[in-house]
């Protein structure tokens, strides 16, 4: 079985399926297409498997003529599940979000796999990408895997190789960033690599699928905590009278020792708000309380709140009240030049601003319509900036710092700028830092 599904992948005469066509799932996809694999793509979203078929996408940084291309080679988009009997390899890229009590909610991962299961055959790789917990793999999948009487190892292989994306980062690709993968087994491993060995420039073995989870972890874990360290740093230069942009900026001159984070309104995207909390509640299995990286956690939760209280100081420093003001919130995208909106601390700060009273609008260049969301809910468009418009607010509240924005018409025509980026570097009287 090894040896000729490993024939199959290096000769890309292997049939590959990619289930979850979101920000991950579709760069991938992308990626096996263009260097000759037929892929089948599967999601449960009847209006993306539509697009994708009319050669259309969805996602502002993957343009529509990739995924024609990626059509026109064979690329064929589903909701079907039971055609994953069709693929000799199966890739997972679905959400792992948090419930209510910021636990881990694998509901996607597991009911996904639960509709796999009834199609899988000897002779095929299932590959975990999402994020999550260690154990996971093994826990989890393992035994629905099994349950068709196939041997992991042996009928089939079983691996887990975490995402690593960057959405809108034109330096770092699908094919240029180094990818991890861990195995259930030396035989899984071997056939993970044979998997992504010809559409990755580097793959990185690692030990096991635990060993693979936890690397994932760590790495968003290191950003959580150090932009934890960096917006509590803000807090207490600001009480300083002291900019943290400028501190931070002077600090990246040492050569050594020291790598530059930024503060902002919190944390933003699928990886770095969620992932921490995916070690802790595990690590409560092994009765460790990993206080650090909660505390990190407990920071960055908290500067919503912080930016909506500088902005209640910078309309009443201008006889005004948050209640019955005209707030125009700038980028609602979790991160600049992108379209991408999970888990964006600007729509927790849009829902703060309507829940005291204002009278919310945005402008986000990269994001027309404000879309359906599962938790959130506004019946919004952006608004076109202009003199007029921006003279028509009572605050601007610059909470995600899009390059296509023109910043010096918004300082000569906005009455209040809350600014929670640190794009304005010169002070100004109706500039206020946040």
């Amino acid at each position: 079985m090894k040896s000729e599904l490993i024939r199959k992948l290096d000769a890309k005469t292997a049939t590959i399926g990619i289930v979850g066509l979101g920000y991950v799932g579709l760069p991938l996809m992308l990626r096996y297409s263009e260097v000759g694999y037929r892929v089948i793509g599967f999601d449960v979203d009847e209006a993306k498997v539509r697009a994708l078929r009319d050669g259309k996408s969805y996602i502002e940084h993957i343009s529509s003529d990739a995924i024609g291309r990626a059509v026109e080679s064979g690329f064929e988009a589903t909701t079907d599940f039971a055609r994953a009997s069709e693929a000799d390899a199966l890739i997972l890229c679905v959400p792992t979000p948090l419930n209510k009590y910021r636990e881990p909610d694998l509901s996607f991962v597991l009911n996904t796999t639960d509709s796999l299961v009834p199609h899988l055959r000897r002779g095929q790789v299932l590959s975990l990408e999402s994020t999550t917990y260690p154990g996971t793999t093994d826990e989890e999948l393992l035994p629905r895997v099994e349950s068709r009487g196939l041997e992991a190892g042996k009928d089939v292989f079983l691996v887990f190789s975490p995402e690593r994306e960057d959405p809108g980062n034109p330096n770092f690709t699908t094919r240029s960033i180094p990818k991890v993968c861990g195995g259930y087994t030396k035989d899984c491993l071997e056939v993970g690599l044979a998997l992504y060995g010809q559409v990755i420039d580097k793959v990185v073995p690692v030990s096991s699928t635990r060993a693979a989870e936890l690397t994932k972890l760590l790495e968003n874990i290191h950003r959580a905590v150090n932009i934890g360290l960096v917006n509590e740093m803000k807090i207490v230069a600001d009480k300083m009278g002291i900019d943290i942009h400028e501190v931070i900026r002077a600090a990246a001159t040492k050569p050594f020792g020291f790598v530059p984070y930024y503060p902002g309104p919190g944390l933003g995207g699928h990886c770095i708000p969620i992932d921490p909390f995916y070690l802790t509640w595990k690590a409560r299995e092994y009765g460790v309380h990993t206080r650090f990286i909660e505390l990190a956690g407990e920071v960055n939760s908290s500067m919503p709140d912080y930016v909506i209280q500088k902005m209640v100081g910078a309309l009443n420093g201008h006889q005004k009240s948050i209640n019955g003001s005209r707030v125009l919130v700038l980028g609602i995208a979790y991160k600049k030049n992108v379209d991408d909106m999970r888990e964006s601390p600007c729509v927790m700060m849009m829902e703060r601003l309507r829940d005291l009273g204002a009278k919310v609008s945005y402008s986000d260049p990269h994001i027309p319509v404000f879309p359906k969301m599962r938790e959130h809910q506004f019946d919004l468009f952006s608004v076109p900036l202009s003199a007029e418009t921006l003279k028509s607010f009572d605050c601007v509240l610059l909470a995600t710092d899009h390059d296509k924005f023109d910043y010096e018409l918004i300082k000569a025509h906005a009455q209040v700028i809350v600014d929670s980026r640190g794009r304005y570097l010169e002070p100004a009287s109706h500039i206020v830092k946040a």
